[in-house]
């Protein structure tokens, strides 16, 4: 090996520690929180029309979904809106009642 081999090795080897791979830190782990149930209830107040338009301004559920919910609502009593947890639950309460309609929650365990 010449002399000139021997600078190249030890210039490409200079600053090079060998080292363990650096671990990630644990990442938290999340609580679920308790699901609860929103539930929809029939009145004879208020229009389907309305109802669905409620249904469209306050949840993320689209317009076919809502046609849905409303007429079962209608026809049975009662519907399942959606599950979320217990506080956004309990808002939807208050922005359903804000409106006139009758919502109420329920653990969905």
């Amino acid at each position: 090996m010449s002399q000139k081999d021997s600078f190249a090795d030890d210039t490409m080897n200079q600053g090079t520690v060998a080292t363990a791979p650096a671990k990630a830190p644990a990442k938290p782990v999340a609580k679920l929180l308790p699901p609860y149930r929103v539930l929809l209830h029939n009145d004879d107040e208020n229009t389907i029309e309305d109802v669905v338009q409620t249904i469209l301004m306050l949840t993320p559920l689209r317009h076919a979904d809502a046609v849905i919910k409303t007429l079962e609502a209608h026809e049975t009593g009662v519907a399942l809106l959606l599950v979320t947890h217990r506080e956004r639950a309990e808002l939807y309460v208050e922005q359903f009642h804000s409106r006139q309609l009758s919502v109420s929650i329920e653990p969905a365990e």
